[in-house]
């Protein structure tokens, strides 16, 4: 049995699970929202008192494969809707600038010209920028997976390299350096 798999998904209070049958839709709502995830028709979800349950039909190699997959997407959906989620991205290197208005992110990058990219609205964005500190940048929601995909695509636009160790990365994120032509003598 799948160990993560078989962990129940606990509920806690203020927070509605329900699932539907004929669509095999699980629907969570919560304080901070609302979030619908489609599983697989061969599962089922059994809802006691204060947990839920994923089960799988078979031992096939797919079905196991899914069942760690669908309980983890349903605990995030949970933790989502009751804490909500965050990422910080931080900006590092001469001149990099990061700007939020509304929910459109204008970044200078050391290119000729500023990226400007759109954030989804389920998502809130936020830029500063303290004397002293490398900008960054917050992103907040109640959708795990669609705040992990912005901050892959928002660091994508300058990854970061490995001599200078410049880019924009996640807070506290570990970077391995690379020596120069210097240290090769």
């Amino acid at each position: 049995m799948s160990r993560i798999g078989r962990l129940p998904v606990e509920i806690p209070k203020g927070v509605t699970c329900t699932f539907s049958e004929q669509d095999h839709l699980v629907t969570v709502k919560g304080p901070k929202g609302e979030l619908k995830q489609k599983i697989d028709t061969d599962f089922k979800i059994v809802l006691n008192e204060g947990n839920l349950v994923v089960e799988r039909p078979t031992e096939q190699k797919r079905h196991k494969a899914m069942h760690g997959l669908y309980r983890s997407l349903i605990n995030n959906m949970v933790e989502g809707v009751s804490k909500g989620f965050k990422a910080e991205l931080e900006l590092i290197g001469v001149g990099y600038k990061a700007s939020a208005q509304g929910n459109v992110l204008d970044l200078s990058l050391g290119y000729s010209h500023s990226v400007i990219l759109g954030i989804p609205a389920e998502l809130k964005v936020q830029a500063t920028q303290e004397k002293g500190q490398n900008p960054t940048i917050t992103l907040e929601g109640i959708d795990k997976q669609l705040i992990g995909q912005v901050a892959a695509k928002i660091k994508s636009l300058r990854s970061v390299e490995p001599y200078k160790g410049k880019g924009i990365r996640f807070v506290g994120e570990f970077v391995r350096r690379k020596a120069g032509k210097a240290a090769a003598k």
